[in-house]
């Protein structure tokens, strides 16, 4: 995928994760430092990252609470003015806030990071064809605070796939080429672990809509539960979990540790004889 400031984003591409908040699921706390939130971007792009996705406000499952944009950006500027320069892979910028979002294409984001996948905030998509920006839309019911009500499903699979078919028809009309949309079918996001496992094995499905997919599992709930709870178990299932996506055709995996993305995609990508550029 071609960005807005000629990189080129080489598929199948690892997405670090780093959250400059007091509350995400995981790491919430770790780097509300700018100093280190600096430092673990640049460590991720040293470990196979190809996109570090930056990102001011929790989306987790339970007790997730709106930030003002104020306060999103008082906690991502810093960390945007550090990276100026000294980040050579792109940056995307998770929120769902068109005022966060314009502030940190500014700064050198070039891909929008959206949960609600231009839904919440009316600015989002016309910031997004205006700028010329790389748009993630991503599948979720009710909202960041509430989206665990609203796991049920006659078919998660074709309910996602209808829902992610119809945001992109959307994008499209709001004047952002196909060429700069990725879909992610939000892996624990008003979802239960069998929904998680069955859009997992139903990949294809969505990948058929033509768009490349992005797959977040690392570190999820449902990981934990089936491959288990000590650090290094959860890293390993994350990274298989990223393999087997991979081998179904996702385009890009979102994880906490790139390093081990990157080995498990190799991995994947020379089982099913597909190219890697990194």
């Amino acid at each position: 995928m071609r960005l807005h400031d000629g990189r080129v984003v080489h598929f199948p591409a690892v997405m670090g994760v780093l959250n400059v908040t007091p509350d995400s699921f995981s790491d919430g706390g770790q780097y509300l430092n700018p100093e280190r939130a600096i430092a673990h971007a640049l460590e991720m792009q040293e470990n196979g990252a190809d996109i570090v996705d930056l990102g001011g406000e929790s989306t987790r499952p339970s007790g997730a609470r709106e930030v003002p944009a104020e306060a999103e950006l008082r906690r991502l500027l810093p960390v945007l003015r550090g990276l100026a320069g000294r980040l050579r892979v792109p940056l995307s910028i998770d929120t769902r806030k068109a005022e966060v979002a314009r502030a940190a294409l500014e700064h050198g984001a070039s891909i929008i990071n959206d949960v609600t996948a231009l839904g919440y905030d009316p600015q989002m998509a016309r910031l997004a064809a205006a700028s010329k920006s790389a748009v993630v839309l991503m599948h979720m019911r009710g909202s960041p605070e509430n989206h665990m009500r609203f796991a049920r499903y006659r078919d998660v699979v074709i309910a996602v796939t209808g829902y992610l078919a119809a945001r992109a028809k959307y994008a499209i009309r709001a004047g952002i080429p196909a060429s700069r949309i990725i879909l992610d079918p939000g892996i624990g996001f008003a979802k239960t672990a069998q929904h998680n496992l069955a859009i997992l094995n139903s990949l294809p499905v969505l990948c058929a809509l033509g768009y490349p997919v992005l797959v977040g599992t690392s570190r999820k709930s449902f990981i934990r539960r089936i491959a288990g709870d000590s650090p290094r178990e959860i890293e390993f299932g994350s990274a298989a979990a990223d393999a087997l996506a991979v081998a179904a055709g996702a385009a890009i995996v979102r994880s906490h540790d790139p390093g081990a993305a990157r080995a498990a995609i190799r991995m994947a990508v020379e089982m099913r004889g597909r190219n890697i550029t990194k």
